[in-house]
């Protein structure tokens, strides 16, 4: 089973947990906090791979980093996984709840590569249009590629928008040599 397939479950077991418990949004907040540190520690992420370290350290490690800091029955869920064998997954477990917990709540994330930055006017639009075609709350980062020239590629999901003048040549380009001229 794939790496990915098998965070999922884990993280949707979470979830699961979480809305019993009542607690989702701060599980999810307390997980932003896991892939933060996880992020910024490839050192941890070693670790937590490592086969060779035993399960008894590997959980006194994330005791030592997560406790009082994130709920109890967070890191209980990851000393069940250490136990399982299955501390490699850790990261993309907290990855995929928090993109799970998107799903459930009807959160979108989108990105808009522009020219250059977008004034947080125009973001602010951007994001209002983008919410009311797909009728979801949009988590909108922008991302600046000079390439671009000017104008912008929207992408929503597996979607995406080229409105930019590189796009534009690129069409003109493929006509072009569609039409050998």
């Amino acid at each position: 089973m794939s790496i990915f397939k098998v965070a999922s479950r884990y993280a949707k077991s979470l979830i699961d947990l979480a809305m019993e418990n009542g607690n989702l949004d701060e599980v999810k907040a307390d997980m932003e906090g896991v892939i933060s540190v996880l992020k910024t520690s490839t050192e941890l992420q070693a670790v937590l791979r490592n086969p060779i370290i035993k399960s008894d350290r590997k959980q006194g490690i994330l005791s030592s980093l997560f406790d009082g800091k994130i709920r109890t029955e967070i890191l209980d869920f990851f000393n069940i996984m250490v136990r399982k064998g299955r501390a490699s997954l850790i990261f993309p477990t907290a990855e995929e709840f928090v993109r799970e917990y998107n799903v459930v709540k009807g959160i979108v994330d989108a990105e808009v590569t522009s020219a250059s930055p977008l004034s947080e006017d125009h973001k602010n639009e951007l994001n209002r249009l983008i919410a009311e075609q797909i009728g979801a709350t949009v988590l909108l980062s922008n991302k600046v590629d000079e390439d671009l020239i000017g104008g912008f590629i929207v992408k929503v999901g597996d979607r995406q928008v080229d409105a930019s003048v590189l796009g534009r040549l690129r069409k003109l380009e493929r006509y072009f040599q569609v039409q050998g001229v």
